[in-house]
């Protein structure tokens, strides 16, 4: 299953899906491209160390998300994508692309939706709610992206405990590692799997 990597920041997430694929924890998935939002996004030098091809589609020379949407397309088009993976890609998708990749999009949420999700729920900012709140679990999400922020159909989640003397650092740090980059390439299994058998 053609798989497409959209990045904007460092890959950590994307990272942790080369070294399940290296492993042979994805199944039939294969990462055929990463594409970014943002030139110099660290992620485009774990994609070029693993010899993935890297497409940079920079939203800041579009107008309007309607342009960035369909060169995003062009990409996946171009790529050959089937299943597409937001791995802190921090752009929303219009329909131009989800309607042409219905439940064949993914994103992760640091979270256990429908806590701390939605529009501004991003990053630090996350994990600084669910500390201000004071819940005792957290963790990670990943889920079908659909037209509403989060709103998608979750495929896996992962708790993470919160721990005393947390800052949304040491918590964005946990919930990275011990949901994040585990729960996301076995979605990508899962979804591949469930391809295998169409």
């Amino acid at each position: 299953m053609r798989t497409a990597v959209l990045v904007s920041g460092g890959g950590t997430n994307l990272q942790a899906l080369i070294d399940a694929q290296s492993r042979g924890e994805l199944g039939s998935a294969e990462i055929v491209c990463v594409i970014s939002s943002k030139p110099g996004a660290f992620a485009l030098e774990r994609a070029a160390k693993a010899n993935i091809p890297t497409a940079v589609v920079d939203r800041s020379t579009f107008a309007g998300s309607e342009d960035f949407d369909k060169a995003i397309l062009e990409q996946l088009k171009h790529f050959d994508a089937e299943l597409v993976v937001l791995a802190g890609f921090m752009r929303i998708l219009g329909d131009t692309v989800l309607s042409q990749f219905p439940r064949r999009i993914i994103n992760v949420h640091p979270s256990l939706i429908p806590s701390f999700c939605g529009d501004g729920f991003y990053g630090l900012r996350v994990h600084k709610a669910a500390l201000d709140y004071g819940v005792k679990v957290t963790g990670a999400t990943v889920f079908y992206v659909n037209e509403i922020t989060d709103g998608g159909e979750i495929i896996v989640q992962k708790a993470v405990d919160v721990v005393e003397g947390d800052t949304p650092e040491t918590l964005q740090r946990r919930v990275m590692e011990q949901a994040e980059w585990i729960i996301l390439p076995q979605a990508v299994k899962l979804i591949a799997e469930k391809n295998d058998k169409l």
